[in-house]
């Protein structure tokens, strides 16, 4: 008989779980309340990316003139431009039915069989849906997490928003307050600014992105201040409703007013009331689920991938943990999860991508490494395309040439690091990275050189 496996969520970590159970021949149902995809497709990375995107572009086209382009009447193509933010919202809408329809298709024809409703965990082995019940060899928990939502600042849907509800505007924010400078904060308030809207970002740190390497940070913040976006430091207390906007109050008193506020203050784990402490699964304080590095809960035959794990709030990782749990319950080859291997990126104009070891855990580690670092606009490559801003970054051991790690700041950060995750993954070293070929001219010859630099020790920046 096959093995049954069932999968609460149809996020990354539930939809890829399945697809490789039923490729192993298990039998898998899959049980989601929303929509497949989970929030990665419905409300999170898909949508929030797709308005980046046309920020993007937006930015693009108001350079033309740089590169010589102009309207035929000789005018500036810049000066015509405007955002229809309910057709922008309307693209990013379809665009989610789309992508998650085709989820559906391909579970479909993976035969996976999906329910709609709300599952909860009856013991260790049973899920029950509705008044239905359905056995099963083992459990994945895929179940996501939500915005969380601070008391006294409380969403309205209307004026005050998380980031599920931003697409709903059928208009352009006058002045959108975003409180939270984290990743969320960051890449909407970098695109709302770059559509126009005016922005304030509200930061409690004492700089843009503080979790990132602080030459990135720091980059990224220059560029938001030179872009005409208002910074502040500090913590919203409240945030309240006015004649014709918000009043966002501040702990030290100060009040901000605005058009619109966007509160992206980290989020919350969809683990209560869902049986999971009477099976056996073990939560911490925040209400996550506990895992080890093979996606195991603390109750046996109950595994648990993405978001309401806590373990690093990114679709890939997701993705790979519900792999390596049905890997690990089919008696398949397992590769446990390596948080030190996993690639990141932030979408803001310009992104940040980075892989492997940051500057501050080699310190931390009492490593010795070299740091050579380039900026993209000494490119030929960048020159031609009117990027004139961002840096690459490459870690390596001082005597050995291990690639330890690297940040890139840039256009399309996110594909060009891709050369790295597989330098850290596989252990190579600044040679082996510097001897491959690159196109010339390209974005990527600037990697190579930077691994060149660390070829020779004092060609870098040695430090311990």
């Amino acid at each position: 008989m096959s093995p049954r496996i069932v999968i609460i969520g149809g996020g990354p970590g539930g939809y890829e779980a399945a697809l490789v159970a039923t490729k192993a021949g298990a039998d898998v149902t899959l049980v989601e309340r929303h929509g497949l995809g989970g929030n990665a497709v419905l409300t999170d990375v898909v949508p929030s990316k797709t308005v980046i995107a046309t920020a993007e572009w937006l930015t693009i086209a108001g350079r033309a003139s740089e590169l010589g382009i102009r309207r035929r009447d000789g005018g500036e193509i810049a000066r015509d431009l405007t955002v229809d933010m309910g057709q922008v919202n309307a693209r990013v809408k379809a665009l989610v039915r789309k992508q998650s329809g085709d989820i559906a298709a391909r579970l479909e024809k993976n035969g996976v069989d999906v329910l709609t409703g709300v599952a909860r965990l009856d013991g260790p082995h049973r899920v029950a849906v509705g008044d239905d019940a359905i056995d099963a060899d083992a459990v994945l928990l895929a179940v996501g997490a939500r915005p969380r939502v601070v008391p006294g600042c409380e969403p309205d849907g209307e004026r005050i928003l998380t980031w599920t509800q931003l697409y709903d505007l059928d208009a352009l924010p006058e002045h959108l307050i975003v409180v939270g400078s984290g990743v969320t904060g960051a890449e909407f308030a970098g695109a709302y600014r770059l559509l126009g809207s005016e922005v304030t970002l509200v930061a409690s740190k004492d700089r843009v992105l503080a979790r990132e390497d602080p030459d990135a940070s720091a980059h990224l913040t220059r560029v938001f201040v030179e872009r005409g976006m208002h910074l502040v430091g500090g913590r919203a207390a409240r945030v309240e409703r006015t004649d014709d906007g918000v009043a966002v109050t501040l702990e030290d008193g100060s009040v901000l007013e605005g058009s619109h506020c966007l509160m992206a203050v980290g989020s919350v784990p969809n683990t209560e009331g869902i049986g999971l402490e009477e099976a056996g699964v073990e939560l911490d304080e925040r209400g996550l689920i506990r895992v080890d590095r093979v996606s195991r809960t603390t109750a046996r035959s109950v595994y648990a991938a993405g978001d309401c794990t806590g373990v690093l709030p990114l679709a890939s990782v997701a993705a790979t943990q519900g792999r390596i749990a049905m890997a690990h319950t089919l008696g398949d080859a397992v590769t446990p999860l390596d948080l030190g291997l996993v690639a990141s990126n932030v979408f803001t104009v310009p992104e940040i991508a980075a892989v492997g070891a940051s500057e501050a855990e080699l310190k931390a580690r009492g490593l010795f490494y070299e740091v050579s670092t380039l900026d993209l606009a000494r490119n030929p490559r960048a020159k031609m395309l009117g990027i004139d801003e961002g840096f690459i970054k490459v870690f390596g051991h001082t005597v050995t040439g291990q690639v330890f790690g690297a940040v890139i700041v840039g256009p399309r950060a996110s594909e060009h690091i891709y050369p790295l995750s597989l330098a850290v993954a596989h252990h190579l070293t600044v040679d082996d990275v510097a001897a491959a070929f690159t196109v010339y001219p390209s974005l990527s010859g600037t990697l190579s050189e930077a691994a060149r630099r660390l070829h020779r020790m004092g060609e870098g920046d040695a430090r311990a």
